[in-house]
């Protein structure tokens, strides 16, 4: 067909990135290429944390973010992992995907893939509606740490725009704002 694969981008945070490990990571990548026209973007991010190495992948392609990260002694370990989790998290979503992604994307070249596909429902059980506060940013993580919540909605008293803070798995904040 011609078609390459998607690009890729192997970026080492304080951790060296031997070529071994490049290799091992665009193949094991191109297990996805089925899924994206040769306009995809991977990025994969590599950082030392503690004893392991974590390993972030982000698949960015026509406005879809695809995302899974994990940690292990070995990178090359997470990286076999990631990709296992890519692939499901795009099976699990195949009916909502077939629009976005390549026309063959989901035809099965004899790889047994169509018995997996037991695609979820989104079954929101909740809705809330609330009045959005203009607040900075410090009083809406002390508000939500007052709540107990893992996130917060509120309005940026210097924006004027919605915000959301939240807690990161390594015991930090991290600030959702829109890009306008």
């Amino acid at each position: 067909m011609g078609d390459e694969g998607m690009k890729i981008t192997i970026t080492g945070r304080k951790v060296p990135i031997g070529e071994s490990f490049t290799q091992r990571t665009e193949k094991k990548l191109s297990k996805l290429d089925k899924f994206f026209d040769s306009d995809a973007q991977a990025e994969v991010t590599v950082s030392q944390e503690r004893n392991m190495k974590r390993v972030e992948i982000t698949i960015r392609h026509n406005g879809i973010l695809f995302r899974a990260e994990d940690a292990a002694p070995e990178a090359n370990d997470v990286v076999d992992k990631l990709v296992d989790i890519l692939f499901r998290q795009i099976r699990r979503n195949k009916t909502r995907l077939e629009k976005r992604l390549r026309d063959d994307a989901f035809t099965d070249n004899g790889t047994g893939m169509d018995q997996e596909a037991e695609e979820t429902e989104f079954n929101i059980v909740r809705s809330k509606k609330f009045n959005v506060k203009p607040m900075d940013v410090e009083e809406a993580v002390l508000q939500m740490n007052l709540l107990g919540h893992q996130f917060y909605m509120f309005r940026n008293m210097h924006t004027d725009e919605i915000n959301v803070v939240y807690c990161r798995r390594d015991g930090n904040y991290g600030l959702l704002e829109p890009n306008v």
